[in-house]
């Protein structure tokens, strides 16, 4: 059964304390070993809910290590946050990770390897991984400077995401909760999104006029989205929020998914709908015949819901980046209100 997360639940929107070469010194050297010494420690800007930490050895050996620490989550603590029934909830943690990495390894989709797992304290107090690092431009990166040498690379994500999307499962959730036999709350995907939305919601209501003005429609809006859905018996395997920034590339031009912990059984236009908000006019690549027009409709509201109230929240806490989620709440915000603009 999933054990959920031994440190650190729930998140605590502080910042990050400092770690160390000498806090992390033994867990490099039991992952990389060959007489090798860890040279320096670099924390690597992007992760709200875990640290991650480029390791360099005394060879120029690299890894990543990440840490499940309550300190490395920006995330306020909110109830439901160690509710693994709940697909959207903001769990966190090794066993996550592990599960989510041992689904697309079977898969064949390509993941870090892992080097080193610490979930007993043995190098540090909180939960660990060390895994291969790749040190060149992400795919995000690579689009923005050369976009016809990302081909290659978003062609071989297509047919990943064709095996994520060809693998069905009977029940939706968190792939380490049904993984385990687990059952997720909700009754649907659809029903879920739809109770997860009004929430957002009503978080972005009390936050900014315009959308407290729009209530109404909006609210009205998603109901009728969601009544409109039909049901679904069989779930794809969906990253969750997947998106260029979260695709490393390798050396042999191979991608890469990381930050894998909301890995789960869904519907595959969640997914989608994600890689449309992320890629824009890239995104064409990865398109795909079949998807429902009426959860496509659902969930792109949901997730500009989503993606206001999301930024927001951590914004009550300490996250560095400031006026990058406001920007990302104010455009997300106005892509809302023009889903229901008259």
């Amino acid at each position: 059964m999933f054990r959920g997360q031994r440190v650190g639940k729930g998140g605590s929107g502080m910042a990050p304390k400092a770690v160390t070469r000498d806090q992390l010194a033994s867990a490099a050297v039991a992952a990389l070993g060959g007489g090798r010494r860890l040279e320096a420690v670099e924390r690597l800007a992007g992760g709200t809910t875990k640290g991650v930490y480029r390791l360099t050895m005394d060879d120029a050996t690299t890894a990543i290590a990440y840490l499940w620490d309550h300190a490395e989550n920006y995330w306020p603590q909110a109830e439901g946050d160690d509710d693994l029934t709940d697909p959207f909830a903001r769990s966190v943690g090794l066993d996550l990770f592990e599960a989510a990495h041992t689904r697309l390894a079977a898969l064949g989709v390509r993941v870090p390897a892992i080097r080193l797992i610490d979930r007993d304290g043995v190098h540090h107090p909180a939960d660990l991984a060390i895994v291969e690092d790749f040190p060149g431009e992400d795919l995000e990166a690579l689009l923005a400077r050369d976009p016809r040498a990302a081909a290659p690379v978003m062609e071989r994500l297509a047919e990943a995401l064709t095996v994520m999307r060809l693998h069905r499962a009977p029940s939706y959730g968190k792939v380490a909760l049904v993984d385990a036999g687990g059952t997720s709350r909700g009754g649907s995907p659809e029903a879920v999104v739809l109770d997860r939305a009004r929430r957002d919601l009503g978080e972005v209501v009390v936050r900014d006029r315009r959308i407290a003005d729009a209530r109404d429609r909006l609210e009205e809006r998603l109901l009728t989205l969601a009544a409109a859905v039909r049901p679904r018996e069989e779930y794809a395997v969906v990253h969750g929020e997947l998106g260029p920034s979260h695709v490393c590339v390798d050396a042999r031009g191979n991608p890469v998914i990381i930050d894998i912990e909301g890995l789960m059984y869904f519907d595959v236009e969640w997914e989608h709908v994600h890689l449309r908000i992320r890629l824009h006019d890239r995104y064409r690549p990865l398109a795909v015949d079949g998807l429902d027009e009426d959860r496509l409709a659902l969930y792109m509201l949901a997730q500009r819901l989503s993606l206001t109230a999301g930024p927001l929240r951590l914004l009550d806490g300490d996250f560095p980046g400031r006026a990058f989620m406001a920007d990302i709440a104010e455009y997300n915000l106005n892509q809302a209100l023009a889903l229901v603009r008259t």
